[in-house]
């Protein structure tokens, strides 16, 4: 089949080989490729394969320790013969995300879009923690594992960022790698250069680029101003459920003992307002969490997504000041400095045109992960709001089947 690479071509022999050339070329590219018998970072980045399957990660429990959370990270090994089973706090996820940032002696870096880690949830959030955190601390943990748990998966399907050897220390170990010392990450080292351009901006020499950074500026804006107003929407939404709570309470309130008929009448039609304001109760609070548990974390998500994109664009702009200091230096430079300054201009065009090739890839690959989604998150909401509104009206339809039987 063209295009597609043989088992032969692999161990480069012809596929006329014996079986003695065949062991021979396997042994040599053994040899070639153990970590004890070269320490080149060709062999580092090969020996560095996932060993679990990226789409089995889940996890499958949240418990609190303190003021901090407990998750339980579950994920079948490649070979499919068991599982790792491992605890990981936020201090953890932390700790792995700067591990990803710090790979700066792969290249292209900066032109990948980081999936973007949730926000250290609060145990007891104040009102304004609340607000600043959205979806996340709503007491409702579930969509907030599912968040942690997506922003792994996204880290395993990556090519590049799944063959981060902390990643696989994360999945597997059973030490709390939390607790070890970070490296300091390229954002370290970009952040002033960064800092300028968000305080002037600049231009970009290409259109494409210049459209993306111009696009996502609108959208960071329109996705978090969503997810406030929804995250608003779902508030009101819960106080008007804990209204129907002290409604159905106070009813109760009004019932009066004794065998007067009319006060017995009474009574018991407060008893059956009360029941159906209960019911009211519950229908508020489930549509409430069926909007976190699909469509909030879809839009926090989103909002998210686009400050990774935005991130990236602006680590990428950052290395074409790079590469047009690099130019000027080269132009300006004297005699005897200019074979150096040309060699640092033809290595930072190099390293720009790969973050470019790399960032290009990437926006295709975000634009396509983020629409689909979105498209999951709302039909998730329907879904859910359907199911709510069937249950609910069935048994709203069985307290008026009691109110009509009591006006006969």
């Amino acid at each position: 089949m063209s295009g597609c690479r043989s088992y032969y071509d692999s161990l480069h022999v012809e596929p006329t080989a014996t079986a003695r050339e065949i062991k021979e070329a396997f042994r040599k590219l053994a040899i070639k490729y153990h970590p004890d018998k070269n320490k080149s970072e060709e062999v580092k980045v090969a020996a560095s394969s996932l060993s679990v399957q990226g789409d089995s990660i889940a996890i499958t429990e949240v418990s609190k320790d303190g003021d901090n959370l407990v998750f339980i990270i579950v994920s079948q090994k490649l070979s499919g013969t068991g599982k790792y089973i491992v605890d990981r706090t936020y201090d953890d996820f932390e700790w792995l995300q700067q591990h990803l940032f710090s790979q700066e002696e792969v290249p292209g870096l900066q032109g990948v879009i980081f999936p973007p880690l949730p926000a250290k949830a609060q145990v007891n959030p104040t009102a304004k923690v609340m607000k600043q955190l959205g979806f996340l601390v709503l007491g409702e943990w579930r969509p907030y594992a599912l968040a942690l748990q997506r922003f792994l998966r996204q880290v395993a399907a990556h090519h590049i960022l799944s063959k981060n050897a902390a990643f696989e220390t994360f999945l597997t170990s059973t030490e709390q790698p939390g607790q070890q010392r970070s490296k300091k990450n390229l954002f370290n080292r970009l952040s002033q250069a960064v800092e300028e351009m968000r305080k002037e901006g600049h231009k970009d020499v290409d259109d494409f680029f210049q459209s993306k950074r111009d696009h996502n500026h609108l959208l960071t804006g329109y996705s978090k101003n969503s997810m406030e107003r929804f995250l608003d929407v779902v508030q009101t939404e819960q106080k008007i459920s804990l209204a129907f709570a002290h409604f159905a309470a106070s009813l109760h309130l009004c019932v009066e003992p004794g065998d007067d008929p009319d006060k017995k009448a009474f009574s018991q039609i407060c008893v059956k307002l009360s029941a159906v304001f209960d019911s009211m109760k519950e229908n508020m609070a489930s549509v409430a969490e069926n909007d976190v548990n699909t469509l909030g974390l879809g839009l926090d998500l989103e909002s998210r997504c686009q400050e990774a994109e935005k991130e990236m664009l602006f680590r990428r702009t950052c290395k074409l000041v790079e590469l047009e200091t690099a130019r000027r230096n080269a132009e300006k430079a004297k005699p005897v400095k200019k074979a150096v300054m040309e060699v640092v201009k033809k290595a930072a065009e190099e390293d720009f045109n790969h973050v470019s090739k790399v960032a290009k890839q990437e926006i295709a690959r975000f634009e396509e992960a983020r629409l689909l989604m979105l498209q999951q998150a709302m039909v998730q909401w329907c879904e859910k709001q359907l199911a709510t509104a069937r249950k609910s009206a069935e048994v709203y339809k069985q307290h008026l089947e009691v109110f009509r039987a009591m006006a006969l």
